[in-house]
C-alpha cells in the first residue's frame, strides 16, 4: 500500500502551511474550557475562517489523505481544534454525506461548514452500558413526523448545539441491532430538557438530554426507518478512523516537550524513564503509520473508514493514557497541579478507553471482523 504523498498532495499542503501562518496570528484569546458559549464562539469563527478561505470541505468533499494532510498541518501549527464542532465536521457531516439524501446534503452541510450551526451526539443511554444497540428511547411515527421519548446520557455540546445526531428506536419487537433509526433533531424543538454533566476535569461539555414526546419530522431521517444500526456504523467507522488524527499528531508533540522538561528538571537520569520515553514514541509512529494505511484504505474504497479504526481506538486509547501517566513522573508533584495543562490532560484521558467505543468493544470487532473468530455469545 502506498504511503507516499503525491505532488499535488504535497502543494496543498505548502499552501494550507502559509496559510496558517498568516492567518493564526490574528486570532483572539482562547475561552476558558468551562465557558462553553464562549467556546462555541471561539470555534464557529474559526471554522468560517477556515470555510472563508476554502478549506472547510476537507471533512467530507476532500480525499481522504487530502483530509489527513489537513489535520496534521493545522495541529503541528498550533491552530484551533474543532471544538464545540467536533460531532457536526468529524460525525455527522461525514456520514450525512456519505448517507443522506439530496435535500439533507443541501440543508445540514454548508451550515456545518460554515460554523452557522453546531450539533450533538445522542448516543449512548444511562441503562445501556457499552452496549449501543441496547438503546430504549422509543420513536412513534405519527403522520410526517416521529414522535421521540426517552433519555440520553454523555451527550456532546448539547447545551450549544443546534442539531443532535439522535439514535431511537423504531421498532421494539425486532432484534435489537433492527429497529433502530438515525435522526436529526433540532434541539430547540419542544419537550427537550438538557442538564449539563461535570467532569473530573471540571468541565461540562457533556450533558443528559431528557425527551418528552418530542416531534421530529420524518425528512430528518438519515437512511431508511429501522435501518439505523447501518447508518450509526458509518458515523462511527469515522469516528474511530479519522476522528483522533489530530490528537496523535498532538500527543507526538507532547511527546517531545515531555523530553525537554524531563532534561532540564533532571528525570531524564532516571534510565528506566528514557526508555518509556522511547517506547512511546514508536508507539506514537506506529499509530501515524496505522493511520495513513487507515486513510489509504479509505480512499481505495470510497471515503468510509473500515474496520482498522477499530485497532487505532483500541490502540490510541491505551497509548493516550500512558503518555499522560509518564507526563505526570515527569512532572512529579507538579503532577497533583490542576492548573497544569498535562494534569487536565491526564484526567481526560482516562475517558478514551470508553468513549467512541469500549475498549471490550472494539476487541470483539477486531476479534469477529477483522480475525473471523466466532461472535460472542
Amino acid at each position: 500500500m502506498d504511503l507516499t504523498y503525491t505532488e499535488e498532495e504535497e502543494a496543498f499542503r505548502a499552501r494550507l502551511r502559509d496559510w496558517l501562518t498568516a492567518a493564526l496570528p490574528g486570532l483572539p484569546p482562547k475561552p476558558p474550557p468551562q465557558d462553553w458559549p464562549g467556546r462555541r464562539a471561539y470555534d464557529t469563527a474559526w471554522q468560517r475562517a477556515l470555510f472563508e478561505a476554502g478549506y472547510a470541505d476537507v471533512h467530507w468533499d476532500a480525499s481522504p489523505t487530502r483530509r489527513l494532510i489537513f489535520l496534521e498541518e493545522t495541529e503541528k501549527a498550533g491552530a484551533p481544534y474543532v471544538g464545540a464542532n467536533f460531532v457536526g465536521l468529524l460525525h455527522a457531516g461525514p456520514t450525512i454525506a456519505a448517507e443522506g439524501t439530496t435535500e439533507q446534503r443541501a440543508r445540514w452541510l454548508t451550515p456545518i461548514l460554515r460554523g452557522d450551526e453546531i450539533w450533538c451526539q445522542g448516543f449512548s443511554e444511562p441503562g445501556a452500558g457499552s452496549d449501543l444497540a441496547s438503546l430504549r428511547t422509543r420513536a412513534v411515527r405519527d403522520g410526517d413526523s416521529y414522535v421521540v421519548t426517552g433519555s440520553k446520557i454523555w451527550t456532546s455540546h448539547a447545551e450549544v448545539a443546534d442539531w443532535c445526531e439522535l439514535l431511537v428506536r423504531t421498532d421494539p419487537e425486532a432484534p435489537k441491532h433492527r429497529g433502530i433509526t438515525w435522526l436529526a433533531m433540532p434541539m430547540d424543538a419542544p419537550g427537550i430538557t438538557v442538564r449539563p454533566l461535570r467532569t473530573l476535569a471540571g468541565s461540562t461539555e457533556f450533558a443528559e438530554v431528557f425527551l418528552d414526546e418530542v416531534r421530529v419530522p420524518a425528512a430528518n431521517r438519515v437512511g431508511e426507518e429501522n435501518d439505523g444500526w447501518r447508518v450509526t456504523m458509518v458515523t462511527l467507522s469515522f469516528e474511530r478512523g479519522t476522528a483522533f488524527v489530530g490528537e496523535v499528531v498532538a500527543c507526538r508533540r507532547t511527546l517531545a516537550e515531555l523530553a525537554r522538561t524531563a532534561r532540564k528538571n533532571g528525570r531524564w537520569d532516571d534510565a528506566v524513564l528514557r526508555r518509556r520515553l522511547g517506547r512511546l514514541n514508536a508507539e506514537f509512529t506506529a499509530l501515524w503509520r496505522l493511520t495513513q494505511w487507515n486513510v489509504s484504505e479509505a480512499e481505495a474504497t470510497g471515503g468510509v473508514p473500515g474496520t482498522g479504526g477499530s485497532v487505532f481506538k483500541l490502540r490510541y486509547s491505551h497509548a493516550r493514557q500512558e503518555l499522560y501517566d509518564t507526563a505526570a513522573e515527569v512532572l512529579g508533584p507538579d503532577a497533583l497541579d490542576l492548573s497544569r495543562e498535562w494534569t487536565l490532560d491526564r484526567l481526560s484521558s482516562l475517558s478514551y478507553t470508553i468513549a467512541a467505543g469500549t475498549s471490550q468493544i472494539q476487541r470483539n470487532i477486531v476479534a469477529e471482523r477483522i480475525l473471523g473468530l466466532p461472535k460472542e455469545r
